[in-house]
């Protein structure tokens, strides 16, 4: 069953309503709205796990966990039909085996930790989606699809039969770089510094990208480089996706997809899945550079304050983990308040901000190529939509600015299906003709 979103939330949307042909929601538009939220499938392409999430022994995954933005309960409460939960391994300077090795393991236990979900701790609310068919056939069930994506291609090492592996296991994206050049790609933070490793993608690389064509596995172009995004479309025998990405002409990041890659993105015919991720959102350079100093303070003490030692992410959530309950909640909180950026002093992004992005990239190359992604608990996160609870919202907002129900549609999951449905039959036109 899902609830109505709460009073609060609908003030945010309210309150940052625009003026002119934009109507505040009255009673009316909201039960609108929602008769469009319940009728069309929602897929969110971007939520990080953590695997001590998915215990089948403990509080986990299939209940209303405390300090996660997103879990089954709260995607039903929500509305939020489907996720691509998230294969993450942050990057390493090493490009060597014993940093692959680890790495690769790290991302079997994410595989391992969805499937634990999927199978044995909640197989009636939830079923495991490895084709756009599969996806719709679990909707119709009235179950919850879980989708996989890999997030940074760093785990599969030097050794391309991985691709398979992790397809096998249900990956059905991968992006071929996070934050840091990999031995696939360079990364969107070489504009930091001017310095490129393989000045868009490595031999490997483009390999890796054939591969995924032919097992039909979407490639993800949302941390990799703007040299990297655009070869890769050359190369690409299918569309491609932007898991989690934002617009650069309305927050100047490198994150973000200019209008050229933005032009590329509807030539190709793939879609970028807009992300609600603050600083993706809204943002000004030099005042994001003071306040992420700021805010990398603000951890390092409160770190510090909780004897949090580990500089790497696996094992610093490790130790986190490993507190006590009472005292990680306490720290999660803190963490929480930090990373929304409550207390920088600062105007957080809203739901009316986050689909100024869908609107613009609507506006440059049509409704067939944007989506929608979260990157809940990964940082994800705005005003109005801050976890799967409030996901109505957004479809409120669209509502609010004139889409109608088959565009909504569209926006929520019918262009990432289409994508995936694309992807999936230039695959079987690969292999018939291998």
């Amino acid at each position: 069953m899902r609830l109505r979103p709460t009073v609060a939330s609908l003030l945010v949307l309210t309150a940052c309503a625009h003026t002119g042909t934009r109507a505040t929601p009255d009673a009316a538009m909201i039960a609108s709205a929602r008769g469009i939220h319940e009728r069309v499938m929602t897929i969110d392409t971007h939520v990080d796990i953590n695997p001590a999430n998915f215990r089948a022994d403990t509080l986990n995954y299939a209940s209303k966990l405390p300090r996660t933005q997103v879990d089954i309960a709260k995607m039903e409460e929500g509305g939020l039909d489907a996720a691509f939960l998230i294969v993450y391994v942050g990057q390493t300077p090493e490009l060597d085996s014993a940093a692959f090795a680890k790495a690769n393991a790290a991302a079997l236990e994410k595989f391992a930790a969805v499937h634990r979900l999927t199978e044995q701790i909640a197989p009636t609310r939830v079923g495991l989606a490895t084709s756009a068919a599969q996806a719709r056939a679990i909707y119709a069930s009235g179950r919850k699809a879980i989708f996989i994506g890999v997030e940074n291609g760093f785990p599969i090492g030097a050794d391309i039969t991985n691709v398979r592996k992790f397809y096998e296991l249900g990956g059905r994206y991968m992006s071929l770089a996070h934050n840091g050049h990999s031995q696939l790609s360079d990364s969107n933070t070489g504009e930091r510094d001017g310095v490129w490793r393989w000045n868009g993608l490595s031999p490997l690389g483009r390999q890796v990208i054939g591969e995924m064509n032919r097992l039909g596995m979407m490639i993800d172009i949302s941390h990799p480089s703007k040299a990297s995004m655009l070869q890769t479309i050359e190369l690409s025998k299918a569309p491609i996706i932007a898991s989690h990405s934002g617009v650069r002409a309305l927050c100047n990041h490198s994150r973000n997809l200019d209008d050229e890659q933005i032009r590329a993105m509807g030539r190709n015919g793939g879609v970028i899945q807009l992300v609600a991720f603050n600083g993706y959102v809204k943002c000004d350079p030099k005042k994001d550079a003071e306040r992420n100093q700021i805010r990398t303070d603000a951890i390092a003490a409160l770190r510090t304050e909780f004897g949090i030692t580990a500089t790497a992410q696996a094992e610093a959530r490790a130790q986190i983990d490993a507190l006590p309950t009472e005292r990680k909640n306490a720290y999660l909180a803190k963490q929480e308040e930090i990373i929304s950026r409550r207390t920088l002093g600062d105007t957080p992004a809203t739901v009316s901000d986050y689909v100024d992005h869908i609107d613009y990239v609507v506006k440059m190359i049509g409704i067939d190529h944007v989506g929608v992604s979260s990157d809940f608990d990964g940082g994800g996160g705005v005003d109005g939509w801050r976890n799967a609870t409030e996901t109505f919202n957004v479809t409120l907002e669209l509502v609010r600015r004139g889409y109608t129900e088959e565009q909504i549609g569209r926006i929520w999951s019918g262009n990432l299906l289409r994508v995936m449905e694309e992807v999936e039959k230039a695959a079987g036109t690969a292999q018939t003709m291998r």
